[in-house]
């Protein structure tokens, strides 16, 4: 099965929004007991119980719905071997911003991409303190709804520029010397919003802000979905040398990038 197949499903393509909303309602319920259970991992980044409950939901609901498609997770190491030998498989972030998690901002997401042929083809991405979802991919468009709104018409995005201005998003936790100077030789008018996870690449998507330089590490389940999301929407994710972002490398990391509107 192809990936053209596969997302013209509408059985499957709600079927899999559905299973975007239960982890981010499994995630929902660990973030309002406060029992986190967080520790670090080797790479000394934070992970909590959360992150392991949606990994397990997203996991176990992938496999059922694609048996024969594999998944590569940020929550399982002995995946990464996967792209070596497989061209179509799911690559997923249980619970981007676990920073933003364990500090109760509202900014953390859930992402699933569907990568084929070292492109992220397609993407999911749920705010669970929003109940928003988020969903689209370059020949897909880019759409959005309330998890109460499921089945209704989602709302199309795209991007948008507002004429003499240019909207640029910096992390919460990554503001480097590299990405100030970037920011500083911008032309005109230059607004700074702040916002964590991949939030940036659909606020972008939806037309609410213009570039996301990134020259910092991500890795590559840190921002396939939402990337996916963004492409669908009109807006591109390049390196700063005007080359593809592109999935299933040896090394994880991701390079320096540069996410955009119609900038």
């Amino acid at each position: 099965m192809n990936a053209n197949k596969l997302l013209t499903d509408p059985e499957l393509l709600k079927a899999l929004k559905i299973l975007i909303i239960e982890a981010g309602d499994a995630i929902l319920d660990i973030y309002h007991s406060n029992d986190f259970q967080t520790r670090l991992k080797n790479n000394d980044s934070p992970v909590t119980k959360a992150d392991l409950a949606a990994h397990h939901i997203l996991a176990d609901g992938l496999t059922r719905l694609t048996p024969n498609i594999p998944i590569v997770s940020e929550e399982d190491d002995t995946s990464l071997a996967i792209p070596k030998v497989h061209n179509l498989y799911w690559l997923i972030d249980p619970l981007d911003g676990t920073k933003e998690f364990i500090q109760k901002s509202n900014e953390f997401t859930v992402n699933v991409a569907l990568i084929e042929n070292n492109k992220t083809v397609f993407g999911f991405v749920g705010i669970p303190a929003l109940a928003a979802l988020y969903w689209g991919g370059s020949n897909f468009g880019a759409y959005k709804t309330q998890y109460t709104a499921i089945n209704e018409l989602p709302e199309k995005i795209q991007v948008m520029q507002i004429k003499g201005l240019t909207r640029v998003f910096t992390s919460k936790s990554h503001l480097n010397s590299e990405t100030k100077s970037f920011i500083e030789n911008l032309s005109g008018n230059v607004e700074l919003i702040k916002a964590g996870s991949s939030l940036k690449f659909l606020r972008i998507a939806e037309g609410l802000a213009d570039l996301y330089p990134r020259l910092a590490p991500t890795c590559e389940w840190d921002t396939a979905a939402a990337h996916a999301v963004l492409e669908g929407a009109g807006g591109s994710v390049k390196q700063t040398d005007g080359t593809d972002v592109t999935y299933g490398k040896v090394d994880i990391l991701n390079p320096h990038f540069v996410a955009k509107g119609l900038f």
